[in-house]
């Protein structure tokens, strides 16, 4: 084949996979951070899901809050995240009859921790001196508001 006809060819095909190459890793690029945002919107929805179990804000919706957004990270959490996960639930569990609080926060902030690293979060420091705690607003539930007595029963 002549020179000048081969490099022509060779400059068609990179005329045509060049692009081609960078259309495919832009949209990888792409799915990648789409991924990535509905991954920290169902950690973020469980995180404020937690918040719902917490001292006496804890309530019964927030416990269903909890266990739905935690089945939810069946779905995106990594082993590491599931395996802090199940360990965190064991503690909290009803059946868990010798509670620790140290444990408990130690899961918890294990749990956190690998969820920061399952998003890639950067300056997450080391899982040994990584500590999370949950806050508890302290605000009383609302009570039912009282009936006279010539209300009658409800």
């Amino acid at each position: 084949m002549d020179t000048p006809v081969l490099i022509a060819v060779i400059s068609a095909a990179a005329a045509v996979v060049a692009p081609a190459i960078s259309f495919y890793l832009t949209k990888r690029k792409e799915r990648d951070a789409d991924w990535r945002k509905y991954r920290f919107e169902l950690y973020k929805e469980f995180v404020v899901a937690i918040s719902g179990i917490v001292g006496t804000d804890s309530t019964p919706e927030g416990n269903r809050a909890f266990a739905k957004a935690s089945n939810t990270l069946l779905l995106i959490g990594s082993n590491d995240v599931l395996t802090a996960l199940y360990q965190f639930q064991d503690e909290i569990g009803v059946s868990n009859t010798s509670k620790s609080v140290a444990r408990h926060d130690a899961l918890l902030s294990r749990l956190i921790w690998e969820i920061r690293e399952d998003l890639g979060i950067p300056r997450t420091s080391e899982a040994s001196d990584f500590v999370a705690h949950l806050w508890c607003s302290g605000a009383e539930q609302e009570k039912p508001p009282l009936r006279s007595p010539s209300q009658g029963p409800s």
